[in-house]
């Protein structure tokens, strides 16, 4: 439980900080909110009139906390480029990158633990070597790459899936998975990569301890003293790992969202930095840090199932 209250009040400390940076640098973008909403040949007594009416004239600590009010509330204002409330449609975005996100991570984590498994049992081998050559290359290569790879093959070529568009999981969910399939596993390879390697790292170090070695000794199958034993006492740094990777994953989605043209949060935030839509930007990189930062907690939490050695009091 004390645990648990340290976590809270350090994910309310740490978002309240997110927040005040956020407002801070959107504040320094070039860039007049009320001129992108009239219009650069509006009338300056009308520009001066739209100013006072949004506060834009208030003290930039009475501008925050009306903003941050704002987003405790619900209230989180009109996109200037979209002419939509931003709640809704931060939702809406959301819930379609957070397919790719999880997808990415399930398989990444589906085929790096098992790769890095293999490489550390038969270590030094040829299986090690081709483990750790397919995961360098992974890491070496940029998710774009993977892409444009993955569309010239299973769109152009093969035809089995579409290189580009977007669905709404609401709406389609099996159509959803189609559209999002082909970013999510060009994101979940190089994630893969690095997984492999902590994996095959970790699990390394933990096959050469002493209660290995006794537990090959009372005679129990080598399946068990890998599975049971090595990895559930490895897959803790692992978890760390793909915990923090969310965040690279919300980063690196941006990039993948505009080759795919898949309207998710990563294109929703490009499209309002291009077009300097500042509430917008405030409350993406609200959001996007919120959701970063509640998988961390999960992740923590989850310490628990995997490793009962662990105690939350």
């Amino acid at each position: 439980m004390i645990y648990l209250l340290n976590r809270s009040v350090s994910f309310a400390i740490t978002l309240l900080l997110i927040s005040v940076i956020t407002f801070a640098v959107t504040n320094i973008l070039p860039g007049d909110v009320a001129m992108m909403i009239m219009g650069t040949q509006s009338n300056p007594e009308a520009l001066a009139g739209l100013r006072e009416s949004l506060g834009l004239n208030d003290p930039l600590v009475t501008q925050y906390l009306r903003w941050i009010g704002g987003m405790l509330t619900g209230d989180w204002g009109t996109s200037l480029v979209f002419k939509e409330e931003i709640g809704p449609l931060l939702l809406q975005k959301m819930t379609a990158s957070s397919l790719i996100v999880v997808m990415s991570m399930t398989i990444a984590l589906t085929a790096a633990v098992p790769l890095g498994v293999w490489a550390a049992v038969h270590r030094d081998k040829w299986q090690d070597t081709a483990s750790s050559t397919t995961a360098l290359l992974g890491v070496s290569l940029p998710d774009f790459f993977w892409g444009i790879m993955l569309i010239l093959l299973f769109a152009r070529a093969l035809g089995w899936l579409p290189s580009s568009g977007f669905v709404d999981p609401g709406e389609d969910f099996l159509r959803a998975l189609k559209h999002a399939f082909l970013p999510s596993l060009a994101l979940g390879l190089g994630l893969m990569a690095h997984l492999t390697r902590m994996t095959r790292a970790t699990m390394t170090g933990i096959l050469a301890q002493e209660f290995i070695r006794v537990a090959r000794a009372k005679g129990l199958p080598e399946r068990t003293v890998v599975w049971r034993y090595g990895l559930a006492n490895a897959i803790g740094p692992v978890m760390t790992v793909a915990g923090l990777q969310v965040g690279y994953l919300f980063g690196s989605i941006i990039v993948m969202e505009s080759l795919f043209n898949y309207t998710g949060m990563g294109w929703l935030t490009y499209q309002a930095l291009l077009n300097r839509d500042i509430p917008l930007i405030q409350a993406s990189v609200f959001v996007i840090a919120a959701v970063v930062m509640l998988a961390n907690l999960i992740v923590d939490l989850a310490y628990v199932l995997v490793d009962p050695r662990i105690r939350l009091g």
